[in-house]
């Protein structure tokens, strides 16, 4: 019996974001809009996100003992997210630093502050959280020893995602795991290196299925996604959107993916409604302010948020 349908294991960070007509161009000044704070980072992020779809969503992460950390631990509560093994001090809380043009796209730079300081005996001292839970989800921006740590610390049976962002080689031990290993065509490409042959996302994903994970998903924005496993490579649709801001859209994403597949979901079922839902999260500005309940994906798309 799991406590929990979703632990993440990650990052929580302040966005301070700025609207830009443009980005600028190296040593050149532009004006942008006011400073806006939010709740962020992509670990509290999934968090959020899945809670407000019905999950039962617990949070590892660590966060400072100021005024950012205590905004992020307000919106994981109020999201209904467990905090329990939210740990504070060691550090400022992080911050990411975002730009976002008319067009709704975003240029992120992140100080990881005190998601440095997640450390394997931070995971080590939460293994009966991690062993509680159904599906483990975690990103790159914690140390990836701490990653390699909740890889070691999972239940038998329970399921590890993985969004490696930002993207970096990973170890075999990691990629043996994941299930799916999740990436944006940006993350592909630094995960792959040389071994990223040609402009067909289906061969990447075969590629990085051929590299250990036992399935693979890759995130092509307005174009949906693909899945691929020992079954096979699929595409799966998006859907047709005005977007405002893609601020936090990867995250909520993943987040109603690794929710879904707990609930049994098949991969590619799991993958379609998690675009559905960050079709609904692109729709308004902010990351954890603009990620849907279950009841405002089926207003949008008309899929239920439960087990079909």
């Amino acid at each position: 019996m799991y406590d929990h349908d979703l632990l993440v294991v990650g990052s929580a960070n302040a966005d301070l974001v700025i609207g830009v007509e443009r980005r600028p161009a190296a040593g050149e000044t532009v004006l942008g809009s006011d400073l806006a704070v939010h709740p962020g980072g992509k670990g509290a992020n999934q968090a959020v996100a899945a809670a407000r779809l019905g999950a039962r969503t617990a949070l590892l992460a660590r966060v400072g003992d100021d005024a950012y950390g205590r905004l992020l631990l307000d919106s994981q509560r109020a999201a209904g997210v467990d905090t329990a093994g939210v740990l504070e001090g060691g550090a400022p809380t992080g911050v990411a630093l975002i730009t976002v043009d008319p067009s709704g796209d975003n240029s992120i730079v992140v100080s990881p502050g005190a998601n440095g300081h997640l450390t394997p005996a931070d995971v080590r001292a939460a293994a009966g959280l991690v062993r509680a839970s159904r599906v483990v989800s975690a990103q790159l921006e914690i140390p990836l020893e701490t990653v390699v740590e909740v890889v070691r610390s999972l239940a038998p049976g329970s399921r590890f995602v993985l969004n490696p962002s930002p993207p970096r080689p990973l170890p075999a031990e990691v990629l043996a795991a994941c299930d799916p290993l999740i990436v944006n065509e940006h993350e592909a490409a630094v995960i792959l290196g040389e071994e990223r042959s040609g402009a067909d996302p289906e061969d990447w994903a075969r590629t990085l299925l051929a590299r250990g994970p036992r399935s693979v998903v890759v995130t092509l924005g307005a174009q949906g996604a693909l899945v691929a496993s020992a079954e096979g490579v699929a595409r799966v649709p998006s859907v047709r959107v005005d977007a405002v801001d893609t601020t936090g859209a990867g995250d909520s994403f993943t987040a109603a993916l690794a929710w879904r597949l707990g609930t049994g979901s098949s991969l590619a079922e799991a993958a379609a409604y998690a675009a559905r839902v960050g079709a609904a999260a692109v729709t308004r500005r902010g990351a954890q302010e603009s990620f849907p309940t279950a009841d405002e994906v089926e207003a949008l798309t008309g899929e239920k948020g439960g087990v079909r």
